[in-house]
């Protein structure tokens, strides 16, 4: 018996419809991941630098050390949160951390994993490789589901050992403890030695990372990293998504072939997706005029895409300035404080609590 051939999936005609001319907003999302990107090889170099003064001995007082560096502490920013939501006490060793931790959740709740896709410097450099390797390989690869789920759950894995770590297994003085104990002051400067003076096994495994993502889009993003474990669950509950509006749906699948994250958004009505990162690339790339919409609650109209990116911005570097302003952002730890404590944890004196 002769087998009839499927018909091929037809896109409906588009002379109907109206052109999207709406503003593209990946060249501002691009804009705005150089910027973060240079804010924190700033934030690095001049942590560097001083730290070099203090092991020296000396500082004429140009160089100071950058609050910023603690965003790079997750770890310890969620012990602070822990603690100031226990105590309402607010540690003074590095409050910076607590409020870029809290600035990141914010921007997951309200734009998904947008921190990822506009401001994370790692994001950034993984979508760039990502970019390379679709080049060089034609096409975006993909490995099959029987083996994408299961990579996926590492991440959340890491996640769940974390949170049992610091929100579950850890008492209230264990806690404290933590929060100011020497180890934890000079968190930062260990961080700093560990990348100045790495390991053969450290660089070697940050190699093959690198070659991974040069594989598969993504790949710490996507399978490892528990930061956006946490950020994926949080927007999962946001509640503003990207939807599509099947009646002016062409079925073109750009949509589709623009998302970062593999999502098929051409074969669903609203994005519910814990690896939606609000990066808008499928709007952009939808060439029919309001299909790929932001809902959000309490309006009858889409925001636009232009909108979602300027507030977006605005609420996570806003908030960080406010910090400042306000003066929440420097902490109470003086440089011959630092000096004293360095000296011993670099002799091997500290040890994780």
């Amino acid at each position: 018996m002769a087998t009839v051939a499927p018909s091929p999936v037809r896109t409906k005609p588009a002379a109907r419809y109206e052109k999207n001319r709406a503003p593209r907003v990946q060249e501002i999302r691009l804009c705005a991941q150089l910027f973060s990107l240079g804010l924190n090889l700033w934030i690095g170099a001049q942590f560097y630098l001083w730290t070099k003064y203090l092991e020296a001995g000396e500082n004429p007082g140009l160089i100071s050390r950058p609050p910023g560096v603690e965003g790079w502490l997750p770890i310890g920013s969620l012990v602070s949160l822990r603690y100031w939501a226990e105590t309402g006490i607010i540690n003074h060793i590095h409050p910076a951390g607590l409020w870029i931790f809290l600035a990141i959740l914010t921007i997951a709740f309200l734009f998904k994993k947008g921190f990822c896709s506009w401001v994370c410097p790692v994001g950034f450099i993984s979508e760039l490789i990502g970019d390379i390797s679709d080049r060089l390989w034609r096409r975006r690869l993909k490995p099959p589901r029987w083996l994408d789920y299961p990579l996926r759950s590492l991440k959340y894995l890491l996640l769940a050992f974390f949170i049992w770590a610091v929100l579950i297994s850890m008492s209230p003085q264990a806690i404290r403890d933590f929060v100011y104990s020497e180890y934890n002051l000079v968190a930062d400067v260990l961080m700093l030695r560990f990348f100045v003076d790495i390991t053969a096994l450290s660089l070697a495994v940050m190699v093959i990372l690198f070659l991974l993502s040069f594989v598969v889009r993504g790949f710490w993003c996507r399978y490892l990293c528990p930061y956006g474990a946490l950020l994926g669950i949080i927007g999962l509950a946001s509640p503003t998504r990207i939807q599509r509006r099947e009646a002016t749906c062409i079925n073109c699948t750009l949509c589709a072939k623009a998302c970062p994250s593999f999502i098929k958004v051409d074969q669903v009505k609203d994005v519910v997706s814990d690896e939606c990162t609000g990066c808008m690339a499928c709007a952009d790339a939808c060439p029919v005029i309001n299909t790929l919409v932001i809902k959000a609650p309490a309006r009858k109209r889409p925001v636009p895409t232009l909108r979602w990116a300027a507030v977006l911005l605005v609420v996570f570097w806003g908030s960080l300035l406010a910090a400042k302003f306000f003066g929440l952002w420097e902490n109470g730890v003086s440089d011959q404080e630092y000096r004293q404590h360095i000296e011993k944890a670099y002799r091997g004196e500290y040890v994780h609590p």
